[in-house]
C-alpha cells in the first residue's frame, strides 16, 4: 500500500496543541512545508481541526492535525476548545506549542497534565525563539523554535519521529492466524448498501495482510458460499464473512472450518477484543424501556436497508425480546457521559484509528456500561458467537 493510499486509520496521528496565537498554524506550516493551516494574528483564527494526510521523514504516512486555542473564549470558544480537546482520543504524538515570549500558562500546564494522563508522548516546542533569549531547557522532550525564520524545525522533525518506538508492539489483523499456503474464504456480499465499484476498508485491510503472508484468499458472495467451498481441492484455513451475513454464512461452512467475521477481527485489531465480547454478553440481560447506543465510526449515506439503523435493531430487539430504545451517533461524535445506556454496540471501526477505539472503550469500562460491536453483538443474536471465537480461545471462555 503507498504512502497516498494509506487510510487515515492506520496513519501515525500527530496533533499541534497550545493557546491561541502561541503559532500552533505557523509551526504546523513550518514543519509540514506547506501551507495547511490559515495563519493570522487575529487570535482565534483556526476554529475547527484541521487534518491533512501526508508524509513525514522519517515516520512515513502521518496525519498532521492543527488545533482551535485551548484557551478560547465565549459559549462558540468552549465549543471549539471541545473539538480540540476531542482530538486526544486518537493523538499518537502530542506537540505543544507554546508562545516563547509568555512561557508556559495555566492552560499548557493542564494540556501537559492531560497528555500524562492519556499516556500520549509529547514535546513541548518554545515558538518565535527569534524574539526571546534562549536559555537551557529542563527535559529533552523540549524544544525551541521560529516559525518565522524556521529556526530547530528539522529538529523538531527529527523529536517527533523519535516518540515512535520501533519496537512498539502492534496487533496483528491476520498474520497470527494464518501461514503462508494457506486459502481462506472471505464472504463479501454485494447488494444495496454495498458501495458501488469498491470493497469496503475492511476487507481491502484483510484481503492484503493475507497476501503479505504467502497465504491466497478467494472472495465470494454470500449467495456463492456453498459452490466456492465444493470447489476448492480442500477445506480452507478459515471462512470470514461480513457481519450482516453471519446468520446464512454460518448455515452453509461446516463446523470443523472455523468462522469469523471481519468485524471481529477488527474489534482485537483495534482495540480490546475481550471487552467487546464481554459485552455481548449484557444482550442477554436487557429489559424493556433500556437505551442502547449505536455508534459509528465514520459518516456515510444511510441506504433503506441499513446495517446500523434498521438491521441491527431488529436482530438486538428479537433477541431481547422487548421493547428497547436506540440512539445513534457517527464520525467525531461520541458521547463522554454513557451512564443512561444499558449497551453500547460500536461499528467495526475500521475509519478510526486504535487510539481512538480504545479510549472509547475506555470510557465505557469506567462508566460500568457494556460495550460490543457490530459483528460480535450479530454473532450472539445468531447464536453463533462461540463458533466465531474459535480462533480466539481466551474470549471464547466467556461463552462456554
Amino acid at each position: 500500500m503507498s504512502l497516498n493510499n494509506t487510510p487515515s486509520s492506520e496513519r501515525i496521528h500527530i496533533a499541534f496543541f497550545g493557546r491561541r496565537n502561541a503559532g500552533k498554524s505557523s509551526v504546523v506550516n513550518a514543519v509540514t512545508g506547506q501551507n495547511l493551516a490559515v495563519v493570522s494574528d487575529v487570535k482565534g483564527t483556526t476554529t475547527d481541526p484541521v487534518y491533512k494526510a501526508m508524509e513525514l521523514l522519517p515516520l512515513g504516512a502521518v496525519m498532521i492535525v492543527d488545533t482551535a486555542g485551548i484557551d478560547d473564549e465565549g459559549d462558540l470558544g468552549a465549543m471549539r476548545v471541545e473539538k480540540t480537546l476531542a482530538v486526544l482520543a486518537k493523538t499518537d504524538i502530542a506537540v505543544l506549542v507554546v508562545d516563547g515570549t509568555v512561557g508556559k500558562t495555566a492552560e499548557d500546564e493542564a494540556l501537559i497534565s492531560e497528555f500524562q494522563k492519556r499516556k500520549i508522548p509529547y514535546i513541548t516546542a518554545y515558538n518565535k525563539a527569534d524574539l526571546f533569549d534562549a536559555g537551557t531547557l529542563s527535559s529533552i522532550h523540549e524544544i525551541h523554535v521560529s516559525a518565522k525564520t524556521g529556526e530547530g524545525i528539522h529538529a523538531l522533525k527529527e523529536l517527533i519521529a523519535k516518540q515512535v518506538r520501533p519496537d512498539a508492539p502492534t496487533k496483528p489483523l491476520i498474520s497470527d492466524l494464518i501461514s503462508a499456503g494457506d486459502v481462506i474464504v472471505l464472504v463479501i456480499p454485494i447488494d444495496e448498501s454495498a458501495p458501488k465499484g469498491r470493497l469496503i476498508l475492511p476487507q481491502q485491510q484483510v484481503i492484503r495482510a493475507a497476501l503479505e503472508c504467502g497465504a491466497m484468499p478467494v472472495c465470494c458472495r454470500d449467495t456463492e458460499v456453498a459452490q466456492t467451498l465444493q470447489k476448492l481441492a480442500q477445506p480452507p484455513k478459515m471462512v470470514i464473512t461480513d457481519s450482516q451475513a453471519f446468520g446464512r454464512v454460518s448455515k452453509l461452512v461446516p463446523d470443523s472450518i472455523p468462522l469469523t467475521s471481519f468485524s471481529i477481527l477488527f474489534a482485537r485489531y483495534k482495540g480490546d477484543l475481550e471487552t467487546v465480547v464481554r459485552g455481548a454478553a449484557a444482550l442477554d440481560s436487557l429489559k424493556n424501556g433500556d437505551k442502547i447506543l449505536i455508534s459509528e465510526g465514520c459518516t456515510h449515506h444511510r441506504q433503506c436497508n441499513d446495517i446500523g439503523t434498521v438491521k441491527l435493531p431488529h436482530w438486538v430487539q428479537a433477541h431481547a425480546g422487548c421493547e428497547l430504545k436506540f440512539h445513534w451517533t457517527s464520525g467525531t461524535e461520541f458521547p463522554r457521559d454513557l451512564s443512561g445506556y444499558a449497551l453500547v454496540i460500536h461499528c467495526g471501526a475500521c475509519m478510526l484509528p486504535p487510539k481512538e477505539v480504545q479510549f472509547r472503550q475506555a470510557i465505557a469500562t469506567e462508566q460500568g456500561v457494556p460495550m460490543t460491536n457490530y459483528g460480535t453483538a450479530i454473532a450472539h443474536c445468531h447464536g453463533i458467537l462461540r463458533r466465531s471465537l474459535e480462533l480466539f480461545p481466551d474470549c471464547a471462555k466467556y461463552f462456554q
